[in-house]
């Protein structure tokens, strides 16, 4: 997959781990913000890490555990977007090579592919979930689909800013997005075209299961945890303030 990347350097405050965050472009059509470069003062050592959000899910010991908004799904791609990365960044540091931080950009737009779950909750504008995969090497979790005034649209996983607008509300910013209107357009007509698609399925199974049982609430119940394990649950999360770093 082709793909650019572009690293800047953070002067952070004494006592933090921060050195830099990654911005990364698939071909020209889809970009990735909020990578943190961090160290690891132990080792002394650097590493990266993807956007991720505050979960309401806790481990063994209470705590809470954080989750990638996306990140690689294969070992070796893996391996080669990190290294760019802290390459990127180990050339910033040497002003006579900065100019070769970023990989020559393409105009040709990543394959993907997009999974939805319905998700139907009383009180909720929220219809369903996606992911997106690029390539079967990188995956985008936390895609909402919205029910608006008129229609449903898709809305990107983001996070709070510290800025509020002229009514004093909450700013949010995509973590990740589309960057053309062609791809934009593109993905987002596929997701909800799937959305459909999954949705009409849901509701014919529905309807086979209320004819053979006229109606099981425990079942419901069972299929709607189920979406959240795998997705999360977008309207405790969604006001969530996500996080490139633990």
């Amino acid at each position: 997959m082709k793909y650019s990347i572009k690293v800047n350097e953070v002067r952070a405050k004494e006592g933090s781990n921060i050195k830099g965050f990654a911005t990364v472009v698939f071909g020209d059509s889809f970009k990735i913000t909020n990578i943190a470069i961090l160290e690891n003062k132990d080792k002394g050592e650097l590493f990266v890490s993807m956007p991720r959000y505050r979960s309401n899910e806790r481990d063994d010991n209470n705590s809470v555990i954080y989750k990638d908004v996306c990140n690689p799904i294969t070992a070796e791609f893996r391996e080669e977007l990190y290294t760019n990365i802290l390459d990127a960044y180990a050339r910033i540091k040497e002003p006579e090579k900065e100019e070769t931080q970023k990989q020559e950009r393409t105009q040709e737009m990543p394959e993907f592919s997009v999974t939805v779950t319905p998700y139907e909750r009383e009180g909720s504008n929220i219809k369903g979930l996606a992911r997106i995969y690029f390539e079967n090497s990188f995956i985008v979790n936390n895609i909402n689909i919205v029910q608006g005034k008129e229609k449903i649209f898709v809305s990107m996983p983001s996070y709070k800013t510290k800025q509020v607008d002229e009514q004093g509300k909450p700013i949010y910013q995509d973590v990740c997005y589309p960057v053309t209107k062609d791809f934009r357009e593109k993905l987002y007509n596929e997701i909800i075209s799937e959305y459909e698609k999954a949705k009409d399925k849901s509701n014919e199974k529905a309807r086979e299961n209320a004819e053979q049982n006229h109606g099981n609430p425990d079942r419901d119940k069972k299929a709607r945890e189920s979406a959240e394990k795998h997705h999360g649950n977008p309207d405790k999360e969604k006001d969530k303030e996500a996080t490139p770093f633990r």
